[in-house]
């Protein structure tokens, strides 16, 4: 094997792994010793596991099964502006969750635009706060993701076998039996896994949309056992359970995400010859129309009552930009220190194994971890001085299972290609990272850059536990705004913080991709 050639000194990669675990595992240990020996939870805090399991559950099935035919219709047509829609899909992903929350308030809240037209209607109102909001919020985040995610393995499938398909005139129910139905068997559980993983750790979500004795996370629970009552018992023992829960099923996620490999092909375009009835169509139009409207609809909210709240911002906001947009720099300047050496370990090694400590950011909960360093920092100094460096790094521990996933299959593919002529060649260190491989893997850190900064700029976690008045982001700044019922003032700062998010990722992502070797 090439990549078996190839000298990549592995211990900076194994260092940056160590210093991921000894972060988590450090505020682990903090947690434990606040908890009491013989403490048991109360009928809330199980109430509290219930529904974070159950929320989670049906979020994942739900944003799954919606997203199969979505993404099949998305498989099977072209038409104008498909790019684009695809484009927009990876959109809600990045999309700050506040932001989100306040534009599906806009369209589904109780004086919003669906219960405007159902009283027009005559109907009774609909109600987004409890269970069916918290989980109607994670579909609009997750089903786009769910979607891209079984769209490319739908366009795994070689394009020789919808040609035989074809020749042999088999219709779409043949065609989804024979070629599809085993591609989703394949997919549709990992997919689900990571969704799953996703919607328990969720928090400003659970936040804005449930918070009441029956919508009430896990980590909404440790939220206010720490913030309301400062009973960092209770808050630990629930991070323990929440580690637990988390730690379980990112493993069984990585576990059941299969390596997707139908078969070789000559790279054609993908053609679909089945499905060009008129009612096939036409269903299909149908189902792209909705999701689109489902997805877009929250955006032109934010939009709209962004661009009338603006001038209602006040100067407090401002500062907290500024402050967000510094944490998302850092977050982003972490990551690449983190991510870079581990994948360069990990590519070198067999898949799996080695690929769990990434998971660490995703299977401990950033509020677990936030207690953990607050109970470590307090005794020595004040725990909010050091608000955002903490924010910046847990964000960066949050975005690194993605950034490993973006950046290790193309190193695989680099070493592979170019690792013997690297040894010929006597490439090795920093020379092999300057010349081979960071020329060809720009395009994905820069995506992986940009996707950290984004979900940086829009957390609101961490800092919710850590900060003052004086060191505030702009995500709780915005909160503040609206629980004081501020809400042209926080719909102002929602189109703030969305203009932040995306630009940052479009300059990282761009600059990623400019001249980036292909």
């Amino acid at each position: 094997m090439a990549d078996r050639a190839v000298t990549i000194k592995n211990g900076a990669g194994i260092g940056a792994a160590i210093l991921v675990a000894v972060l988590v595992l450090a505020a682990l240990l903090a947690v434990m010793s606040r908890a009491e020996t013989g403490a048991g939870l109360l009928r809330s805090d199980w109430a509290a596991v219930r529904f974070t399991v159950w929320q989670a559950v049906l979020s994942s099935v739900i944003s799954t099964l919606l997203a199969v035919p979505v993404a099949r219709a998305l498989a099977r047509r072209r038409f104008a502006g498909r790019a684009l829609l695809v484009t927009l899909l990876g959109a809600p992903f990045i999309l700050p969750v506040i932001v989100a929350v306040l534009g599906l308030l806009t369209v589904f809240g109780r004086s919003g635009w669906l219960n405007q037209l159902l009283g027009l209607a005559g109907l009774p109102e609909v109600s987004i706060y409890g269970l069916h909001g918290v989980v109607l919020a994670h579909v609009f985040f997750n089903l786009p993701l769910a979607t891209r995610l079984i769209l490319q393995g739908w366009q795994s499938i070689p394009a020789e076998r919808f040609r035989l398909a074809a020749q042999l005139r088999l219709g779409p129910r043949a065609i989804f039996l024979t070629l599809e139905w085993p591609l989703l068997r394949q997919v549709v559980p990992g997919v689900a896994a990571l969704i799953f993983v996703i919607c328990l750790t969720s928090f400003a979500v659970a936040l804005t949309l449930g918070g009441g004795p029956k919508a009430t996370t896990l980590e909404l629970a440790i939220y206010q056992a720490f913030l309301f009552d400062f009973d960092l018992s209770r808050a630990a023992l629930l991070s323990l359970v929440q580690l637990v829960l988390a730690g379980g099923a990112a493993l069984a996620a990585l576990w059941i995400i299969p390596a997707i490999s139908l078969g070789g092909g000559q790279d054609r375009t993908l053609q679909r010859w089945d499905a060009r009835g008129g009612l096939q169509r036409a269903g299909d139009g149908a189902v792209i129309t909705l999701a689109a409207l489902f997805l877009l609809l929250p955006l032109a909210a934010v939009l709209l009552r962004g661009v009338a709240g603006l001038p209602h911002v006040p100067a407090a906001v401002w500062q907290a930009a500024g402050l967000s947009v510094f944490v998302a720099v850092i977050s982003v300047l972490t990551l690449c220190l983190l991510a870079l050496p581990m994948a360069g370990w990990i590519a070198t090694r067999q898949r799996g194994g080695v690929e769990a400590i990434g998971l660490l950011g995703l299977s401990a909960s950033p509020l677990m971890i936030g207690t953990g360093w607050f109970i470590l920092i307090n005794p020595v100094m004040n725990p909010s001085d050091l608000a955002l460096p903490v924010t910046a790094l847990v964000n960066a521990m949050m975005a690194l299972p993605f950034a490993l996933r973006i950046l290790v299959p193309r190193l695989r593919d680099t070493l592979a290609d170019f690792g013997r002529l690297s040894v010929l060649l006597g490439l090795q260190g920093w020379p092999l990272w300057r010349w081979v491989i960071l020329p060809r893997l720009r395009g994905q850190l820069g995506f992986a850059a940009g996707l950290t900064g984004a979900l940086s700029v829009g957390d609101l976690g961490v800092i919710a536990l850590f900060a003052d008045q004086d060191r505030t982001t702009l995500p709780l700044q915005m909160y503040r705004l609206m629980g004081a019922y501020r809400m042209e003032a926080a719909a102002g700062a929602a189109l703030i913080l969305l203009a932040l998010a995306l630009g940052i990722f479009w300059i990282c992502d761009k600059g990623g991709r400019r001249h980036a070797e292909s």
